[in-house]
């Protein structure tokens, strides 16, 4: 499902219009990752958070060579999946 069949899906399911169902859902998107880009954690109960991560630096190979490379440290994202999500999916 991609942006457009989820804002199509709950416009039908909300009897809203699209384009106010896209402005929604845009809101929450950019509010969500303003939200995790500053460090905090969002939670939606059932669904799942989402948070910040670090993966340290280290050691990789280029496969097309062999050489030796460091990649670096960066910052992440992280999403756990809600026990009310896990459930779903596994009944599924």
């Amino acid at each position: 499902m991609n942006k457009q069949e989820l804002i199509d899906a709950i416009a039908a399911s909300t009897g809203d219009s699209k384009s106010s169902t896209g402005e929604a859902i845009d809101a929450i998107l950019e509010t969500v990752t303003a939200a995790v880009t500053r460090g905090e954690t969002v939670q939606l109960v059932g669904f799942g958070s989402f948070s910040t991560g670090a993966r340290a630096e280290r050691v990789g190979r280029n496969p097309s060579t062999g050489e030796t490379i460091t990649i670096p440290a960066a910052r992440t994202v992280k999403f756990s999946a809600g026990k009310a999500f896990k459930d779903a999916v596994k009944a599924a």
